[in-house]
């Protein structure tokens, strides 16, 4: 189980960007935190995350 924005999960061994698109994120622009440590987006297909794991997810939104 990992643990995103608050939920536990069962995706662990996966990469951040199977994670992104397990939870509907794909293609958006977001800003991923894993274990308190910023995750660089060039990262997302290499980074792997495991059972026990936190990460927050933050989309960017516009307005005015």
């Amino acid at each position: 189980m990992i643990t995103i924005n608050g939920k536990e999960y069962e995706l662990s061994g996966k990469t951040v960007t199977e994670v992104l698109e397990a939870l509907g994120y794909g293609g958006q622009h977001v800003a991923v935190e894993l274990n308190e440590s910023i995750v660089p987006r060039a990262e997302y297909d290499k980074t792997v995350v495991y059972s026990g794991d936190h990460m927050e997810v933050v989309r960017f939104v516009g307005g005015g």
